[in-house]
């Protein structure tokens, strides 16, 4: 009898090791627009609380080196989105337009498309700039749900008469939902309230099957703007406004999770799309120790936040090993216990770093692309080799995260394999690189 028990026990242990094993986490991809390293207090920021980023800094993993893969936004987002270089993508060139023939190729086998066909529930809510024609938006890319803008909230009549009053901009922002516009050039001061509450909404809709939401924050992309709620309540303007009411939105979205006890069963990534915009001055964020800004190849332009939280899975902690954006899709991918995709990609798992703090099996070089899709630089361990400003500069990060000395003078040979591996990885990327999708039309503006 006892013997027979224990049969029984065992074959119980396995069957509920087995459906652990097999439950699928649900998955949220919190990105801001322009927020820079130094924006959050758990970063050292004097004069915006954001004490719910803060509190994922603390329970979960904190990348201190965390990359996205272009300094600027649709190419960014291509990278997070596919874990590809932007160029392999050929979104490596330039922000898109609404008057631009071409986006992301469907065919691309994005976060979202392997999640939805694992089963996932799928939403894209904010901002989405990887083409504003009918075949490039969200819904096909394996987004269930889009309720957001189709590029950057500046990109709008509106604004542009308040930004350049002598231009006679043609085109103005929709906000769309599902295939739907509900408005043209809304006022944005209630924009994170809106894209907070859609999120939390979708999670409560959709707690008891696995799902896949990646919120796009519009803010604090110039214009900035926050709610009656938020407005004067930091020291830092209307800017660390924004970035607290980002930092509210976060927490709505894990208080959403907790509501619905699902908290343990998801994996939430913050981070932002590049650096912090400087070109308005105080209506900029701040990039902490790091030189430069969006735009650009410093550490500042691509060097950003990155925190993941994933209670009772993730060991609290900080990672000080450079990881990549691109590498949320097979981590994602790894943890979800979903297929990786069939296609060329650049980003490697780190999941177990993400969950352990155990160090990635293999450094990747990281590789700088210009804005115009130019091969720049190419980081190699704590060394950063980069072509720029028509000379050649070598960094050690860590020991000068603020680039401030060029020792290239002192590792000459260095240099010279550095640029040599630079070249050839490039090489293999054009080799490899896949057409966007294109269209032979443009949109008319919407009225």
């Amino acid at each position: 009898m006892i013997k027979k028990l224990c049969v029984i026990l065992a074959v119980l242990t396995v069957g509920s090791v087995s459906a652990k094993k097999e439950t699928k986490p649900n998955v949220v991809i919190i990105f801001a627009d322009d927020m820079g390293y130094g924006d959050l207090s758990c970063n050292g920021n004097p004069t915006i609380p954001t004490p719910n980023i803060d509190k994922m800094a603390i329970e979960g993993a904190k990348f201190t080196q965390f990359y996205v893969g272009a300094s600027v936004c649709t190419p960014s987002r291509a990278a997070l989105l596919t874990g590809c270089y932007p160029k392999r993508v050929g979104l490596e060139k330039k922000v898109l337009f609404p008057t631009d023939t071409i986006g992301l190729n469907p065919k691309e086998q994005t976060i979202s498309r392997q999640l939805k066909d694992a089963g996932y529930a799928t939403a894209c809510v904010g901002k989405w700039h990887l083409g504003y024609q009918k075949e490039f938006m969200p819904w096909n890319h394996g987004f269930d749900m889009f309720y957001g803008f189709p590029y950057s909230n500046d990109m709008s009549r509106r604004e542009q008469q308040i930004l350049h009053p002598k231009w006679n901009y043609p085109y103005t922002l929709a906000f769309i939902s599902q295939r739907d516009t509900l408005e043209v050039d809304p006022d944005q001061h209630d924009i994170t309230r809106k894209l907070t509450h859609k999120s939390v909404e979708f999670i409560q809709n959709n707690r008891k099957k696995p799902f896949f939401l990646y919120l796009a924050y519009p803010m604090p992309h110039i214009p900035v703007y926050a709610s009656k709620a938020y407005e004067g309540s930091t020291r830092r303007g209307t800017y660390g406004d924004a970035v607290a009411e980002i930092d509210w939105g976060v927490g709505q979205i894990i208080s959403a999770l907790k509501k619905a006890k699902i908290d343990k069963n998801t994996i939430v990534i913050f981070s932002s799309d590049n650096g912090p915009w400087k070109v308005y001055k105080t209506d900029g964020g701040s990039a902490g120790p790091l030189h430069g800004a969006k735009g650009t190849l410093w550490e500042g332009g691509l060097r950003v936040p990155g925190i993941a939280y994933w209670p009772g899975h993730i060991t609290p902690g900080i990672r000080v090993a450079p990881v990549r954006s691109m590498d949320m899709l097979p981590s994602i991918m790894s943890l979800c216990n979903t297929p990786m995709p069939t296609n060329d990609i650049d980003g490697v798992d780190i999941s177990s770093y993400m969950l352990d703090g155990e160090e990635p099996i293999e450094q990747q070089p990281m590789l700088y692309f210009d804005k115009a899709g130019m091969i720049k630089g190419i980081r190699v361990g704590a060394f950063k080799y980069l072509e720029i400003d028509g000379k050649r500069c070598l960094f050690n990060l860590e020991e000068d995260i603020s680039e401030d000395y060029n020792i290239i003078s002192e590792h000459q040979t260095m240099a010279i394999e550095m640029a040599k591996k630079m070249h050839m990885l490039d090489k293999e990327i054009v080799k490899g690189r896949r057409a966007p999708a294109s269209v032979d039309y443009v949109m008319k503006p919407i009225k």
